[in-house]
């Protein structure tokens, strides 16, 4: 697999997104406070991280939630994976989410959450009056698990006693 070549411009006092392991598919993201920021719980937060990027045409940027965080705290992001365009210039900012029992302190510097690059492909759309069958054809959420079916969900009921 090729490398990704990314530009990054970095704010004073950004930290340059970093991988932790050779085996990371997460490059790290960290945040850029001027002080401590209280992210309350139940409470949700856009974050800085003073990065700005270019990612090649034909790639996307996807902003994952950082384990650690999660599991320790119930801190995660909040619009999980979070796509980042190839055409955006902008500062890349984290809405990351308290869903933990207890404030969580972010304090600049701290790894926030992880990005991690993909290939994309566009589609191309076309309209149509009918799709092909299929065995499974309209079934939605939790149709091929065997617990809940598309009727009980659209009414409310769950079937359970």
């Amino acid at each position: 697999m090729k490398n990704v070549q990314v530009k990054i411009v970095l704010e004073h006092g950004a930290v340059m997104p970093r991988y932790a392991t050779e085996g990371s598919a997460g490059a790290d993201l960290s945040a850029l406070l001027e002080s401590d920021f209280v992210l309350r719980a139940g409470d949700f937060a856009m974050i800085p991280t003073g990065v700005r990027m270019e990612i090649p045409l034909g790639y996307e940027c996807q902003v994952r939630p950082r384990s650690g965080l999660a599991s320790r705290h119930g801190v995660t992001v909040l619009n999980s994976p979070g796509t980042i365009d190839s055409d955006y210039r902008g500062e890349l900012k984290v809405i990351l989410v308290n869903h933990g029992k207890n404030d969580f302190v972010i304090h600049n510097g701290d790894r926030i959450a992880q990005i991690v690059f993909s290939r994309v492909e566009s589609a191309e759309f076309k309209a149509e009056i009918v799709l092909n069958s299929t065995v499974r054809g309209t079934g939605g959420f939790g149709s091929t698990g065997g617990l809940l079916s598309d009727a009980f969900v659209s009414t409310g009921k769950t079937g359970l006693a």
